[in-house]
């Protein structure tokens, strides 16, 4: 018999350390096999469940991955194998395979896992014929299954895999970490203490570093930069400078595998003991441990296992002939990537770290590592460095336009360290806009931002305010009263629209004032950026109620929640895929009541076939007819008795309370660019104004002037669609699988 194009048959499991997010990758893995009209199997307890066979490998429906998304850890289950390490346990696991026709197989997992999956396809031909030989196996299933197809994702809170900028797990970690730090910043400042916390990472300061960065952490230890041998008196200078200036906490975190240049061991009794002798601080210890590791996976790990286990699944049945690959994204696009590459250069990395090479350990991380350790050198220093001698001091300002939303006070806060760290002075304009025409600004100081980096809100105040030409005149003669250099916007939409009419002003009274804009819209709507200061952490306000609104479901009933986002899909997109919607109406497609029909005989045949729950997610404005009211009312009215219909609209609460990790790492590394480039225009011949954005993972800069051509001025959005809509077919995807008890038809 000859060998089959495509995998007959799928398999899925989860091996290694578990993560939050594995199960919405499970999820997508089944779903999307079933939607393909595949089998699709569950392997319980990872590897160990290939060798021990019998009901550890499960055949799945649809409702089998239902209501998963949300729990953190591996349904699945996890385990280490010392018998799928030796020949026969792998055998073994072939015999399991085959006697369900399976080939194809989806591992969730670390390095460790993919190594041993990726040794288990290469020996497969051969593990077949010694099933032959030794009478286990039919000659001829051996030769219509020839082949393992091999896909790998990542599950690892540690994030250190090559191939991809994020891993499973690592997203939620960072919440952890965060939420555990904000919590000890209250109690550290209460009592002047010091707390020395221990984060995980292996040999990876990704979870300490970006962990640094989100919390303003006042010095941090990780294994790819190992301090010298008199780390111990460079740590004390920086935290008894702070005192000095009146910071009341001192936190250090320290990566596990953390060593000094000679290669010793740094733990967080050493650091808590050189603390209390050095500096008769009284510190504290707080190991975080496995509490990185558990409860609900935030909005970002939804959504990445879920476009993951989508697009692992795509890969197997249309492109069967690469080699086995690793999927992983780069910014919000999947890519894929050979899979031992990947793995092989992890290893490198690795070893590099152990032979305590810290320059090769942090280019091989990559430039984003490194420029995230240099900008966390600024933030912890207690005082700005002097300026050099013959330059000269620039005066900025920086004001906010737009709503208020998460992550505004963490962008101002790196932009006065920046600013000042490179010597110049930076005013802080009150209430936006309106605040520049009305001249109330003031030079603000290093210590002014302190406890910012987690500050819900706006602190500098903000306003919707729009300049005619007149006041944009006025303002431009209020910027040269007070000699100021050039401006810093960090905003929403209304923010690009002030900032391009005072632009304008300025240009036309002589030289311009260089204005870059750093975006800040939880509707994610502002061009020239894949996402948002905000966005993110709508999002997992967003999930966080909608997990609530599921939880208290009474009886069978369908849900419909109003997000934000007015004529942006974003919000209700994202949001729909990562709180598993089944239906999602987004303002790009708009909405009808042929559409609306549709989608309420899907609904009402799912619960026929034993449906119990439902959710519709409706982005801020997909028709000014079709509310969120009427899509209520219609589906009650139609109902037939099978199910409540009831509403949630959520209103403001999502551009409420503290920034998530993303978006304070995201403020600081947008900002601190924008700063940076500030300067240099001011500092230039002919400055030009910009905006900053992150795009394809890489931060860019626009013209300003482009603004007009980049937007459609009524919907108030990018004209060229958001890569949010290329997820469309994988929400479909999840939300139109079989939700009967039996496999998709054949």
């Amino acid at each position: 018999m000859g060998q089959s194009r495509v995998p007959s048959k799928l398999a899925v499991l989860t091996s290694g350390g578990d993560a939050a997010g594995m199960n919405a990758a499970v999820r997508a893995v089944v779903r999307t096999g079933l939607a393909a009209e595949l089998d699709v199997f569950a392997v319980y307890e990872g590897l160990q469940g290939l060798v021990d066979g019998g009901d550890r490998i499960t055949p799945m429906t649809s409702p089998d991955v239902s209501g998963i998304l949300h729990v953190g850890g591996t349904v699945l289950g996890t385990a280490r194998s010392q018998d799928f390490r030796t020949r026969d346990g792998r055998r073994r696991a072939a015999l399991n395979l085959l006697e369900r026709e399976i080939d194809g197989l989806v591992v969730i997992g670390g390095d460790g896992s993919l190594t041993g999956t990726d040794v288990f396809r290469e020996e497969w031909p051969e593990l077949l014929d010694e099933l032959v030989t030794a009478g286990l196996l039919d000659p001829d299933r051996a030769d219509e299954h020839r082949r393992l197809w091999l896909v790998g994702i990542v599950g690892s809170i540690d994030n250190d895999m090559s191939g991809t900028d994020m891993t499973i797990g690592a997203d939620t970690a960072l919440h952890r970490i965060v939420e555990a730090v904000d919590a000890i910043q209250s109690t550290a400042s209460s009592h002047q203490r010091t707390f020395v916390i221990e984060v995980m990472g292996r040999r990876c300061g990704y979870l300490a570093l970006m962990g640094g960065l989100a919390t303003g952490a006042n010095f941090v230890l990780i294994p790819e930069n190992p301090p010298s041998a008199d780390w111990k008196d460079a740590m004390c200078d920086v935290l008894s400078g702070g005192r000095t200036i009146g910071r009341r906490a001192n936190i250090v975190l320290v990566a596990e595998g953390t060593t000094d240049v000679d290669g010793n061991s740094i733990a967080v009794a050493d650091v808590k003991q050189a603390l209390e002798e050095r500096l008769g601080e009284d510190a504290r210890i707080t190991i975080l441990g496995h509490v990185q590791r558990g409860g609900s996976p935030s909005a970002f790990d939804r959504y990445m296992g879920t476009v993951m286990g989508y697009a692992a699944v795509k890969q197997l049945l249309e492109r069967p002939d690469d080699e086995p690959q690793l999927i992983g994204i780069q910014g919000h696009r999947v890519v894929s990537s050979p899979l031992m590459d990947c793995v092989a250069k992890t290893q490198s990395i690795a070893e590099v770290i152990a032979n305590g090479d810290p320059v090769e350990a942090m280019q091989m991380r990559g430039g984003s590592f490194t420029r995230s350790h240099e900008l966390l050198r600024t933030i912890v220093r207690a005082r700005p460095r002097r300026i050099e001698v013959g330059e000269r001091r620039l005066r900025l300002a920086v004001l906010h336009g737009g709503g208020p939303v998460p992550g505004m006070n963490t962008a101002v806060r790196i932009a006065l360290r920046v600013a000042m760290d490179r010597g110049h002075t930076l005013l802080g304009v009150h209430d936006g806009f309106r605040g520049l025409l009305d001249s109330t600004l003031d030079e603000m100081g290093w210590m002014s931002v302190s406890g910012w980096v987690s500050e819900p809100g706006a602190e500098l105040g903000t306003d919707d305010f729009v300049p005619d030409r007149e006041q944009a005149a006025h303002m431009a003669r209020q910027l040269a009263i007070h000699h100021v250099d050039g401006l810093l916007m960090i905003g929403g939409w209304a923010g690009y629209e002030a900032a391009l009419a005072l632009s304008d002003a300025t240009a036309g009274a002589g030289r311009p004032w260089p204005i870059v804009c750093v975006p800040a819209s939880v509707s994610n709507n502002l061009p020239a950026t894949d996402m948002s200061i905000g966005a993110d952490s709508a999002l997992n306000s967003i999930v966080s109620d909608v997990d609530k609104i599921k939880e208290a479901a009474m009886g069978n009933q369908i849900d419909v929640v109003e997000v934000m986002g007015k004529e942006c899909g974003f919000l209700a997109l994202v949001s729909g895929m990562a709180t598993g919607a089944e239906l999602v109406y987004v303002p790009e497609e708009g909405l009808s009541l042929r559409r609306l029909q549709d989608d309420l005989a899907t609904l009402q045949a799912g619960f026929q076939c034993g449906k119990r729950r439902g959710l519709v997610v409706r982005g801020g404005d997909p028709d000014a007819f079709y509310t969120t009211k009427f899509i209520e009312d219609l589906f009650e009215h139609e109902s037939d008795g099978l199910f409540d219909v009831r509403s949630a609209i959520l209103g403001q609460v999502q551009r409420g309370g503290h920034p998530s990790p993303f978006d304070r790492i995201h403020a600081t590394r947008l900002t601190a660019a924008a700063v940076e480039h500030l300067i240099a225009q001011a500092q230039s011949e002919q400055p030009d104004s910009a905006m900053v954005g992150l795009r394809r993972g890489r931060v860019e800069f626009t013209p300003l002037a482009d603004f007009p051509k980049l937007v459609d001025p009524t919907a108030r959005r990018p004209r060229k669609a958001g890569w949010w809509m290329a997820l469309r077919p994988i929400a479909d995807t999840m939300a139109t699988a079989p939700t009967a008890g039996t496999r998709a038809p054949r």
